[in-house]
């Protein structure tokens, strides 16, 4: 998906991101908290909001060509003194399989190297989400091992592969 576009995560996309909340695979495969509060949407906004301000996280809507959201892609962890970068990357249903997760990632990690400085990017994958797992090969990211039982959500445990690019990756 050559014509999507990363914006910074605001109000406007708060319908969009409730909408996405009512997905079961979502909910499994992040750390959103489950039953989700109805507040959550706009205090997951104001934290990306109040990130982009003190440079501690960041968050961006992603919109095809004609400006329908496509997904979500974040940086939750920004470390700036250490050059280090967590980012994920969140997609509904309805554009799943057209190559969203792999451009925002692309676009995404891009970001992080170039505009947040980091010489280490780092994403954390649930081993049983298989499409994510796919999306991070594709975008270069290397395997580095498998934390077991790391701590996911209210007391849920996974096995979580650690990914990582640097700027000097293929």
């Amino acid at each position: 998906m050559e014509d999507l576009r990363l914006v910074p995560l605001d109000e406007e996309h708060l319908g969009d991101v409730r909408a996405m909340l009512v997905d079961p695979d979502i909910l499994h495969f992040t750390r959103i908290p489950e039953p989700t509060p109805d507040d959550f949407p706009e205090r997951w906004i104001d934290r990306y909001r109040n990130g982009r301000e003190d440079g501690s996280c960041e968050g961006f809507a992603a919109l095809d060509g004609e400006g329908r959201f496509v997904g979500l892609a974040l940086a939750p962890t920004i470390h700036a003194e250490d050059a280090e970068v967590e980012l994920g990357y969140i997609v509904p249903p309805d554009a799943r399989g057209r190559g969203v997760a792999t451009e925002m990632l692309r676009q995404l990690t891009q970001w992080a190297i170039d505009e947040a400085g980091a010489l280490r990017v780092v994403l954390i994958i649930d081993v049983e989400n298989v499409a994510s797992v796919k999306v991070a090969e594709r975008c270069g990211y290397v395997l580095e091992g498998v934390m077991r039982s790391s701590h996911l959500k209210q007391g849920i445990r996974i096995d979580a592969g650690v990914w990582s690019r640097l700027p000097s990756d293929p």
